[in-house]
């Protein structure tokens, strides 16, 4: 689990019906479960829990290692206060890479802004999946539906001069061994969904792809 906000945590629910397995987060975001009693429905005798560290690789079976790495963001939805801080590294929102076989995938989800460190990471894997909620910062505030901008959602735009297209254009990654890049955790508000559209068009010509579901990636 990446991020502690409803929409990463309310899927477990669904898994509740004597499925067995192992529910990898940071501590932070195991005591928010734990602090939520509707999430009691977790039988404890199916469902383990395992607390995540920054950079210590964690054996998931198979040959499959995964290693998390902390990234700007922000606090869940429902965990704000008065005070916001966006943009700080914590334990609310995570980045993971993973390897198997001699592949190396970095998994970005969510992000309000890159560093060195993560652009590092991503020069150094096969695929890089990374955050492409919205094209533009101010999308969901222009399209009438939010007056919340990206930013202040915790997610890094697309476009713009604080877009991921330009933090990664300028850095190892562009040119590889990152050898696919693909924008997920996509909002149902961004044009890159819509296929022959000016902005799926930019990105493609940038060399991104964009997920679609029941994508499958062979490495």
């Amino acid at each position: 689990m990446t991020n502690g906000d409803i929409d990463h945590l309310a899927g477990l629910l669904s898994l509740r019906e004597g499925h067995r397995f192992t529910l990898f987060a940071t501590q932070a975001n195991l005591e928010l479960i734990a602090a939520n009693s509707v999430f009691r429905v977790l039988d404890r005798d199916c469902v383990a829990m395992k607390s995540l560290q920054e950079d210590i690789s964690e054996e998931l079976g198979y040959g499959l290692r995964a290693k998390p790495f902390f990234v700007p963001g922000k606090v869940p939805l429902h965990e704000e206060t008065e005070t916001i801080r966006l943009g700080e590294i914590g334990e609310s929102t995570l980045g993971l890479e993973f390897e198997c076989g001699g592949a190396r995938v970095v998994h970005i989800p969510g992000c309000a802004k890159i560093n060195d460190d993560d652009l590092g990471r991503a020069s150094r894997a096969d695929l890089l999946l990374f955050d492409g909620t919205t094209f533009t910062d101010d999308e969901m505030v222009a399209l009438g539906l939010s007056s919340k901008t990206a930013w202040r959602m915790g997610h890094m735009a697309i476009s713009g001069a604080q877009g991921s297209l330009a933090a990664f254009a300028k850095s190892p990654a562009a040119k590889g061994p990152a050898r696919r890049r693909i924008y997920t955790h996509i909002n149902n508000t961004n044009p890159i969904l819509i296929k022959g559209s000016p902005e799926r068009r930019a990105v493609e010509a940038d060399g991104w792809e964009v997920a679609y579901d029941g994508m499958e990636i062979s490495l």
